[in-house]
């Protein structure tokens, strides 16, 4: 089966929002199961026909959205020529249904079927083929499950699903990547630089003041490595600046982005320009508040902020910077009459640097933090690799080579990423929920998470709840990293 998403132009009545990306609701009541197809379809990117893979709803677009207490009652089938096996980041399944290659289930085979049923945690999250190489060609789509309060708000939801994309088979671009001739060195940024951690003037930095000073001591200078690969094109919901999603919104409205961060090997900066947002939660996870017109997220992040607009008419832009470099994507926010602007896909100015001292996940707070306990297991998780030779491994070992983080249920485990490497890698756990307690030493209650990011040279320590007996994934985001080894397991027992 093949979905065929042709080139559109602006959008010129507020009916047309439900365009390529207004994902539909799926009602209260749910007799049967939901149907996803994992299937091909045929982008217009920048003039360009690309052929990409897609998760595709019964209604024929992108994703899924649950209502408050609707089961994830879900049918998937496989209309590619290829296995596939699919994860839904930020769930918490059984560890059955997870979706990892045959831990415990097989990759879903073409033309077969896969039943899945569990209760669905509420937020901003997504899924995506546990395939790396699938996920680089799009094999991913939004999944939000709403909040009571959710229905209950005067607000506009609005969905931006990022994505980094190459015309090349990803198998080529790993390669190149392996090679070393992908990645660009003057897109190398000085561990030093300040102007990562603008998150806007004027912003209220809640606990900055005793959480500054982290960065770690004697790394004026140093370099970390940046984007180690150009792609052709960079995504919001499909579409690159030349032609933007332009979302009708009305005047004086309040707008909810639910951003995530899918690319395969892209940290990005979301700017909301004239308009001041508030940070309101991370990984679908709510946050108290924290106010600014820039906040950056990794790959497998997502952020969810709340827009007031002005009352006057107006367009704004809702830009998404790659970091340490030019290139930018975005959408736009119209109400009726407004003048659309022109913008492009370069800007003057590079993007610094994403948090490399941490500071955005420092001014974080959870809304509903962990019940404070002792840790029954602390164990280090040592990051480490270079660009040359390409390698990148946890303890030192690839994959298959892992020694597992153990625990068992019910145990309270604080886990440090301690990255003695000169990349950032946004550090994933399947099947659990935790929060950020420690940076660089520095103990706080922070924002609660799926995904963390641990700059260079930096430490990270995270506490959950050890939950099902089961080995549950534990890898970076980075699709290269994690093609060439970066991941282990979180083996829990009884």
């Amino acid at each position: 089966m093949t979905c065929t998403l042709n080139r559109r132009g602006f959008l010129t009545a507020s009916a047309a929002m439900a365009a390529a990306f207004a994902i539909p609701r799926a009602g209260f009541a749910q007799p049967a199961a939901l149907a996803l197809q994992a299937t091909t379809r045929t982008l217009d990117i920048d003039g360009r026909a690309a052929t990409v893979f897609g998760l595709i709803n019964g209604n024929g677009t992108p994703g899924l959205i649950l209502d408050p207490g609707q089961r994830f009652l879900l049918d998937l089938t496989n209309d590619l020529t290829e296995p596939t096996i699919i994860h839904w980041h930020g769930q918490i399944p059984p560890n059955a249904q997870d979706g990892v290659p045959d831990m415990p289930m097989p990759l879903l085979q073409p033309r077969e079927t896969r039943a899945y049923d569990f209760e669905a945690a509420a937020g901003t999250h997504w899924m995506h083929s546990h395939v790396p190489i699938q996920e680089m060609q799009l094999l991913a789509a939004p999944l939000i499950v709403r909040r009571p309060e959710d229905l209950r708000v005067d607000r506009q939801e609005v969905t931006m699903f990022l994505h980094d994309f190459s015309f090349r088979p990803p198998e080529e671009v790993l390669d190149e990547i392996r090679s070393g001739k992908g990645h660009d060195e003057a897109a190398e940024a000085e561990m030093s630089q300040p102007a990562g951690h603008d998150m806007g003037s004027g912003m209220a930095m809640n606990g900055m003041s005793e959480m500054s000073g982290m960065s770690m001591p004697g790394m004026t200078g140093m370099q970390m490595d940046l984007n180690d690969f150009d792609f052709d094109a960079y995504l919001v919901n499909d579409r690159t600046l030349s032609d933007p999603e332009v979302v009708r919104v009305e005047k004086g409205g309040r707008v909810l982005l639910q951003i995530i961060n899918a690319a395969a090997a892209t940290v990005f900066w979301i700017d909301s320009g004239e308009v001041p947002g508030r940070l309101v939660a991370v990984d679908g996870q709510p946050v108290q508040p924290l106010p600014g017109t820039r906040f950056g997220l990794a790959m497998g992040q997502r952020l969810d902020i709340e827009i007031d607009l002005p009352a006057g008419g107006g367009a704004w832009p809702i830009l998404a910077l790659r970091e340490g470099a030019h290139e930018r994507t975005g959408l736009i926010l119209a109400t009726a009459g407004a003048i659309v602007p022109v913008i492009l896909g370069m800007a003057d100015d590079a993007a610094p640097a994403f948090d490399i001292d941490l500071a955005q996940e420092a001014a974080l707070r959870a809304v509903a933090p962990l019940t404070e306990r002792v840790a029954d297991a602390s164990p280090m998780v040592m990051l480490g690799g270079q660009m040359q030779p390409y390698r990148w491994t946890i303890n030192d070992r690839v994959f298959e080579d892992r020694i597992p983080v153990t625990a068992k249920t019910g145990q309270r485990v604080e886990i440090m990423f301690h990255n003695m490497s000169m990349m950032g890698h946004p550090m994933h756990l399947h099947g659990h929920h935790f929060q950020v307690v420690a940076i660089n030493g520095r103990r706080f209650s922070g924002a609660l998470r799926d995904t963390v990011y641990v700059p260079p040279m930096s430490m990270v320590t995270v506490a959950l709840d050890a939950g099902e007996a089961a080995e549950w994934m534990l890898h970076c985001h980075h699709m290269p990293h994690l093609a060439s080894g970066m991941m282990t397991t979180f083996a829990v027992s009884a």
